[in-house]
């Protein structure tokens, strides 16, 4: 019997890597839809640029959405919100149970596979609480503020100030002048980039420090945010970015912060640091990394415009957004991937409704509406090697209309 203890702990590590390569082949292969099309317009060419005078109007989509997907529900949305909690509090048993128990080095490839499952289903959760800030939870703010405010709080976002700026970004969405958020610079302003990060090695640094700084540093010192004159950051309640009116709800958000930061003292002290990282800091971490993720593809797109003020206006800048499809994640990050142009038109349905919502507004917007189904992964490699710069184009007319080009 002892004799064949070797030969099952070999057949039982050459298990788990199976399953384990089978996960991640999962994963990657699902990660995008790798092209299906689900309506006659996803096969025309997508890097086609889109129109640009729109001749419908916001009240023309809102006339074609069924009365039911404005409704707003406390009892459905917080369904979600339980869902998640009770998935993540799963993942975290599992983890914490049994991967300890994995012999090495399997175990150093069963924390990955906790991280993702975890980031992904948070990321959900992060979805919901951006959804409060958007009054898209229920009929009542203060219930919306107060589901946002300890969701984001969790996830190490501030609430109430990332709510405000965020809603400055859909109300100026596209606009060179005036969105919060994702400007992109002109040609004149990227000549050092083009010459030390425009190639592969430049390429992979420039989406690691995007996706794994992009967020902290946007919160700390607003960074690829608009410019205010002076430093501007989430956390000081004097920052140009917020009004008079908000300045006292900035406060909150960061005592919602010291709070997550004093009960993660107290993790580290009773449990090390190590198993607080593990457990929740690289989770936490991967949600930033998921969102940065999601709202750059959103808005970086060869076929998006840019307006200077000339030419912007509010339905133009809100159309020049575009869906994205994550695969089987679309579901998991509650359907914030592939209804994006809808979420920047009528900010306040709740995400069970959107894909009906978006696919009423669908013939509406004919041309105006573009899904990319491209795999994510290849769509992130190809919008940082095309997406470098914007300009108008030499012989249009339309001087204050900008796209994006490649050196």
């Amino acid at each position: 019997m002892k004799c064949d203890e070797p030969q099952r702990n070999h057949q039982q590590k050459r298990t788990n890597s199976s399953l384990l390569f089978e996960v991640i082949k999962y994963i990657s292969n699902n990660m995008g839809a790798g092209g299906r099309m689900s309506d006659p317009s996803e096969g025309k060419n997508i890097l086609e640029r889109v129109p640009i005078e729109p001749p419908f109007s916001l009240s023309d989509l809102k006339k074609a959405i069924p009365a039911h997907c404005f409704e707003r529900s406390a009892i459905r949305s917080s369904y979600y919100v339980v869902h998640d909690l009770i998935v993540a509090y799963v993942f975290y048993y599992l983890a914490s149970t049994y991967i300890p128990l994995i012999p090495t080095p399997l175990n150093y490839l069963a924390w990955p596979v906790y991280w993702f499952c975890q980031a992904s289903i948070l990321t959900g959760l992060w979805v919901i609480g951006h959804e409060c800030g958007h009054h898209a939870y229920s009929e009542y703010q203060w219930i919306d503020d107060t589901v946002g405010f300890f969701l984001h709080s969790f996830l190490f976002t501030p609430y109430f100030s990332w709510k405000y700026s965020h809603r400055n970004h859909h109300a100026n969405t596209n606009s060179l002048d005036n969105d919060e958020v994702y400007i992109p610079k002109r040609k004149s302003k990227v000549l050092i980039y083009s010459k030390l990060l425009n190639n592969p090695p430049g390429r992979v640094f420039t989406l690691v420090f995007r996706l794994t700084l992009g967020f902290p540093l946007y919160l700390l010192t607003n960074i690829s945010g608009k410019k205010y004159g002076r430093f501007a950051n989430h956390f000081d309640p004097l920052s140009p970015i917020f009004t008079d009116r908000e300045r006292i709800q900035v406060v909150v958000s960061d005592i919602g912060m010291l709070g997550v930061l004093y009960v993660v003292k107290r993790l580290v002290e009773a449990k090390g640091a190590a198993w607080v990282m593990a457990m929740y800091g690289i989770p936490v971490l991967g949600v930033h990394m998921f969102f940065v993720l999601i709202t750059y593809l959103h808005h970086t797109h060869l076929s998006l415009p840019h307006y200077d003020s000339t030419e912007w206006n509010w339905i133009k800048g809100a159309l020049s957004t575009i869906d994205r499809d994550f695969g089987f994640l679309n579901r998991v990050f509650h359907d914030v991937t592939h209804t994006h142009v809808l979420h920047h038109l009528i900010s306040y349905i709740p995400h069970y409704h959107a894909k009906e919502a978006r696919d009423a507004i669908k013939p509406v917007l004919g041309e105006f509406y573009k899904i990319d189904r491209t795999p994510i992964f290849k769509a992130m490699w190809r919008e940082a090697k095309e997406c470098i710069y914007i300009e108008p184009d030499e012989n249009s007319e339309q001087k204050g209309v900008f796209w994006y080009h490649k050196f």
